[in-house]
């Protein structure tokens, strides 16, 4: 017999019956009221996940993760207030549920059977998957919460005492909010959620205001590996800076009791906890899975004897709450309520088309305030003895440092967070003098952890602030590049477009630098980032470039609220001659501040017909010392900088072409997952042009000599543009 009917027939039975399991008796500060509040909540988060089973049956309804056994979140709903945001676990319905009987207007059963049937009205997903969230409710929407969600809560409770000093145009969180996270005790092992809690205990630590409540829902398995027997209060108990409450999640008095207890510690204090709150699993961990195939049959009926609806049942009878006919009642009239509404919700339209399901990918542009920038006095004083070089070329390290400067003088939402930021000013100088500038909490030197630097972006992304986080090289984002992939670009795909978290991940990266470092601090691999639906990539070539990107990069950020990723090209950073010693011909000034490069502009440099170069950073500069000696032969050469690597360029990289008989792409990502794999085939599809394409090899970067060895050189692009004339580009 199926479990769910099982747990069900055992409730009606063992009601009528009064054959309630053993528990204490009902105490704390939990009214007859709210109890009879969080116990209609629970009924409705039962309802919800036995309609959903029956319509997966029927083919009306797809995966999904049952809340069964964890319905004691509703009495932490209830602690806290609908103003703190709340990052929940996937088991979570009843929390979701409670919260919503705290609003007005709320229509709940209707909006959840939406989902569960990913019709395109799901208020939150518009059908693209089954998430709990809302925006009334103050619950941004998590894909998984297997873990991943964890860094970025640590940022959004950061971004609130940060709000204080720095109140941002678009802030959405009240000055006394807390952080809300939830999780199962199987992701309390993930590196993201240990990094997380890490985190969250080294700010403590250091005084840094952190309103942050970290709830771990502790039903002893994950799928179907155990928890063993008192692991997660024997790795909590003690932390330092991160008190810890525990609480029996099937009684709700004790939980809405250790609950408030522990909102009211984190919220007048402003430091992290963690409440560790007792729940069951029923019916196995999700679709299809029998939990009686890896656990016994009486572990499993155990846990169903210990059904926290009969525990609520037995404390509201105990409360004078609530009788246990009469809560009897009120579960059979959720389930026929439940189960007439979904007959409806199966019925309502679903996404069709590409277009739909794409549609949310891009969120919305904002209006933004206009910003007339610093007064003249105000940025005289923020640049000091650097102003007067503005008019003298400078290299690429220089002029990110001033276009960062002013950024921060016109957008007091900007903070920047790294390693080495601050105090050092970056391993290249990028961000010298900046902490100086404007503080400690505007540029923040972090501990070493990339999740954790992204996690803090994110979440103050969230809370209206426009964060700048520097990953020190392009190897170590593939620590932490689910921060982008799985939180990031997806919040406005899973929500509908009605949650983002713009900001510019700077990261220095790409080859070339002779004699440091190897594989970990030349890295050429971009593939993941292009690979990201709505992720942007933007990688500059020169100092001037540079500047005016950042400032077209910060602008999508801020007013289209887009992830977009800044490369910079570590090699290029100090670069100041191009033909020889002393030329100066790779620097430039600092643009006007106005000046900006639109996205998607490519550059060209000449007009020459017999060849033109594609490239980008390293590669383009190289094909500049290669230019001379191909003009010298005769071969006409046209430079194209593209700029924007993903999405690529299109329109305005074919109109550069225009005219042109040939086409060399000169690429330092590896050949296979490169850029010109993407451009090879936009060429093949768009023109008719013969195209070769000149790459870096399937390799990593060796340190020494060898630097640049598995890497396009100026002789290696003269060779190919010669091959490309002489054969016709075939």
């Amino acid at each position: 017999m199926d479990r769910a009917a099982i747990v069900e027939e055992n409730f009606r039975s063992r009601v009528t019956a009064r054959a309630f399991p053993p528990g204490a008796d009902p105490q704390g500060p939990l009214s007859p009221k709210l109890a009879v509040a969080a116990y209609r909540a629970q009924c409705l988060s039962r309802a919800l996940d036995l309609q959903s089973r029956a319509m997966q049956a029927q083919g009306q309804g797809f995966y999904t993760i049952g809340s069964s056994g964890h319905e004691g979140m509703a009495a932490v709903a209830i602690a806290l207030r609908v103003s703190d945001p709340a990052f929940l676990h996937y088991r979570d319905a009843a929390f979701q549920i409670a919260r919503s009987g705290q609003v007005p207007g709320q229509t709940i059963a209707w909006d959840m059977l939406l989902s569960f049937a990913c019709s395109s009205e799901d208020p939150i997903s518009g059908g693209r998957h089954k998430v709990l969230g809302s925006r009334a409710l103050n619950i941004p929407p998590q894909t998984s919460t297997i873990a991943s969600h964890l860094p970025k809560a640590v940022g959004a409770a950061y971004s609130i005492g940060m709000a204080k000093r720095h109140r941002p145009e678009f802030a959405e969180y009240p000055e006394d909010a807390v952080v809300y996270c939830s999780f199962g005790d199987a992701s309390a092992n993930h590196s993201t959620a240990q990094g997380a809690f890490n985190t969250a205990q080294w700010a403590a630590i250091q005084s840094s205001p952190l309103p942050l409540l970290f709830v771990c829902e502790d039903n002893g398995i994950g799928i179907s590996t155990k928890t063993p027997e008192g692991w997660i209060a024997a790795s909590f108990a003690q932390r330092p800076g991160l008190r810890y409450f525990a609480c029996d999640g099937l009684d709700l008095f004790d939980t809405y009791r250790v609950a408030s207890e522990a909102a009211d510690f984190v919220r007048t204090h402003r430091k992290p906890a963690f409440l560790h709150v007792r729940t069951v699993r029923l019916y196995g961990h999700a679709g299809a899975d029998v939990p009686t195939s890896y656990l016994s049959r009486a572990e499993v009926e155990a846990d169903e004897a210990n059904d926290p609806l009969l525990h609520s049942v037995r404390l509201l009878s105990a409360a004078g709450a609530m009788a246990p006919d009469a809560a009897l009642a009120v579960y059979e009239e959720t389930r026929a309520e439940v189960a007439h509404l979904a007959a409806t919700a199966a019925t309502r339209p679903r996404l069709r088309t590409a277009g739909d399901v794409m549609a949310s990918l891009i969120p919305p542009k904002r209006i933004c305030a206009p910003s007339n920038g610093p007064g003249a006095e105000t940025r005289a004083a923020a640049f000091g003895s650097d102003l007067a070089g503005h008019d003298d070329p400078q290299p690429m390290n220089r002029l990110l440092n001033w276009a960062l400067t002013d950024l921060m003088l016109e957008h007091p939402e900007i903070t920047l967070m790294g390693e080495d930021v601050g105090r050092k000013g970056g391993v290249y100088g990028v961000t010298q003098k900046l902490q100086k500038r404007f503080g400690a909490d505007r540029v923040i030197d972090t501990l070493l952890d990339e999740q954790s630097i992204l996690g803090l972006a994110i979440g103050m992304a969230q809370n209206g602030f426009t964060p700048m986080p520097e990953i020190q090289f392009l190897a170590y984002l593939h620590n932490a590049e689910d921060q982008l992939r799985g939180e990031a670009a997806t919040l406005p795909f899973f929500s509908n477009g009605q949650y983002a978290n713009p900001m510019v991940v700077r990261i220095a990266g790409l080859g070339y630098q002779k004699g440091f470092g190897g594989h970990f601090h030349n890295d050429n691999s971009v593939a993941v980032l292009r690979d990201i639906p709505g992720l942007i990539l933007a990688c500059p070539s020169n100092g001037a470039d540079a500047a005016q990107m950042l400032r077209e990069c910060t602008r999508l950020a801020r007013e289209e609220q887009r992830v977009v990723v800044f490369l910079e090209p570590i090699a290029l950073y100090p670069m100041r001659d191009l033909h020889g010693a002393a030329d100066g011909a790779w620097m430039a000034r600092y643009p006007a501040r106005e000046d900006r490069l639109g996205f998607g502009e490519v550059g060209c440099d000449g007009e020459g017909d017999d060849l033109a170069i594609v490239s980008f950073a390293n590669g383009y500069y190289l094909s500049h010392q290669a230019r001379p000696v191909l003009e010298q032969e005769g071969i006409r050469t046209r430079l194209i900088d593209l700029r924007w690597l993903s999405p690529l360029p299109e329109e305005s990289l074919l109109a550069a072409l225009d005219g042109a008989k040939r086409v060399l792409i000169v690429d330092e990502t590896r050949r296979t997952g490169g850029i010109a794999e993407g451009l090879m085939a936009l060429l093949a599809e768009g023109t008719d042009l013969p195209v070769s394409r000149l790459t870096a090899e399937d390799s990593f970067i060796a340190t020494g000599p060898a630097y640049g060895a598995t890497l396009p050189s100026k002789d290696s692009i003269i060779a190919a543009a010669r091959a490309c004339v002489t054969s016709g580009g075939a």
